[in-house]
């Protein structure tokens, strides 16, 4: 897990494994921005959300193709509102954190901190137009 800002992380791929130890390290929620069947061996969505129900965190998929959308960024937005720790994830942890961004500069945020808080995450947004 890579810390973007205080209460959210952003992960490449994890495992249905790595759900317990999430929840264990204070994640009280996951966001899947992966669409299923994107590679194969990928775990389903459905795979996911009872590894992290089971490990007592909620779960919301909101799948993105491509570089995110305006209203895939909201719902992210929507969801981080409310301060609940959380971790997102697709397949590298890219559409996530720019998923996150978007949210956070919809809502004001600085875009340089942002693109700060991503590279210190190992994400490279300066091409992103926030």
């Amino acid at each position: 897990m890579r810390p973007l800002a205080p209460g959210v992380w952003t992960s490449p791929q994890p495992s249905p494994d790595h759900m317990a130890p999430a929840a264990a390290a204070g994640v009280r929620r996951v966001i899947n921005n992966r669409p299923d069947h994107e590679e194969p061996g990928q775990p389903t969505s459905a795979k996911m959300e009872a590894a992290a129900r089971a490990a007592g965190m909620d779960y919301l998929w909101i799948p993105v193709r491509g570089m995110p959308g305006p209203a895939e960024a909201a719902a992210v937005g929507e969801t981080l509102d409310d301060g609940t720790p959380t971790l997102l994830f697709c397949r590298s942890g890219t559409r996530s954190t720019v998923a996150w961004a978007m949210a956070r500069r919809a809502r004001g945020d600085d875009p340089e901190d942002l693109r700060t808080a991503a590279a210190r995450a190992g994400y490279d947004l300066s091409r992103l137009p926030l």
